[in-house]
């Protein structure tokens, strides 16, 4: 199972608008979208779930295609660092 990470979507993005795209590429297992706290809309990230040739195919099919007037960012999650470490 392979986790993608999905940029620039736009604030309309629904779980069924992104689970729709991604179905054509194969079975989605999970989908997250992070949304704002207060007004409950897209902040323009999110996170599904699939197969790994599936979400490389998604990759290939979905990063830089046009989605409700935003072009996607679509890529293997990559783990980051938390947050600040402060000063030495």
């Amino acid at each position: 199972m392979k986790k993608l990470f999905i940029g620039s979507l736009p604030v309309t993005a629904t779980e069924e608008s992104i689970t729709g795209l991604f179905a054509e590429y194969g079975k989605v297992h999970s989908i997250k979208i992070v949304k704002d706290l207060f007004s409950g809309q897209c902040k323009g990230i999110g996170f599904v779930e699939m197969e790994g040739h599936e979400a490389r195919a998604a990759i290939d099919g979905l990063n830089g295609e046009l989605f409700e007037g935003n072009y996607l960012k679509v890529n293997y999650e990559s783990k980051r660092g938390r947050g600040f470490k402060g000063r030495r």
